[in-house]
């Protein structure tokens, strides 16, 4: 038997609804992890949710039996500091909004962050904070208002809970767009190409593999990066909505669980009405 994850050197995994879905891991993926690491297969973690650094989710992933080094988590804010580079220089003020995530990518690139719109930042960098509260967004909006560049580290609609879907950090940024009349002028996740290119520089990738449980944002940005997808059934995505895929939502496997990355690897064009859906 040649297992679907012995045919790339990198396998890229989402977190929220892949690998674990708020405090607690999802089946099988501390096993399906140590496993690709002791045949010699790279794992790193994609993540578009901005509320908190690589260092705090490679902690929680070793707690969760998944040992991990920080230098093996990428962040949708750690993709967004770099796109707010494109706008302004190191040394620049810029708001941030979203969990301690967000200000510490900043950090990181030499960038300043700032909490209100009366320090004056000269950017706006939105990401996904638990805490997020209405003054929050009122401080992004009258920075945005005020004309600054605005990136956001992702639009995901929904965010996955153990008790159901929430609303996302998209949820917030089309707040602050509905409040503005303007769209955010970058955006830096899945599945936009700046967090893959993050993530494949990082690892030296040649053969990567993206692993998701959603079809818009995983699979799409994966495919866009010209990498193999693999959608897993174990968070948004159900069977029948797979089937249903097109375009670059389309991935090039499905499996159950991640279990299915340690078997024979099952098209998307083997799903009933998968291949007519095209």
């Amino acid at each position: 038997m040649t297992a679907l994850c012995d045919a790339h050197d990198v396998v890229f995994f989402d977190l929220d609804g892949v690998i674990y879905i708020g405090p607690h891991a999802v089946e099988h993926s501390a096993q399906v992890v140590a496993e690709l690491k002791r045949r010699g297969i790279g794992c790193c973690f994609v993540t578009n949710n901005a509320s908190r650094t690589p260092m705090e989710v490679a902690m929680h992933l070793s707690d969760l039996g998944i040992p991990t080094e920080e230098s093996e988590v990428v962040t949708g804010s750690q993709a967004g500091a770099g796109l707010i580079l494109d706008f302004v220089g190191p040394g620049t003020k810029v708001l941030a909004v979203g969990g301690p995530g967000v200000a510490a990518a900043l950090v990181d690139r030499g960038l300043i962050p700032v909490f209100s719109s009366d320090d004056h930042p000269e950017a706006v960098m939105q990401g996904f904070g638990p805490q997020l509260s209405w003054s929050d967004l009122a401080e992004a909006t009258f920075a945005i208002r005020g004309g600054v560049p605005w990136v956001a580290t992702n639009m995901d609609a929904t965010f996955p809970t153990p008790r159901g879907l929430a609303p996302g950090n998209g949820s917030m940024v089309m707040a602050v767009m509905h409040a503005t009349g303007r769209r955010p002028d970058a955006v830096a996740g899945k599945p936009e190409k700046s967090l893959f290119d993050e993530a494949t520089r990082r690892t030296g990738a040649q053969r990567g593999l993206m692993v998701g449980d959603r079809l818009d944002t995983d699979i799409a940005g994966g495919n866009r990066a010209g990498m193999q997808t693999l959608l897993v059934l174990t968070g948004v995505c159900t069977a029948e909505e797979a089937a249903a895929a097109h375009g670059d939502d389309i991935p090039t496997y499905v499996g159950q669980d991640l279990r299915s990355l340690l078997s024979e690897p099952v098209r998307w064009s083997d799903l009933e009405g998968g291949s007519h859906a095209r």
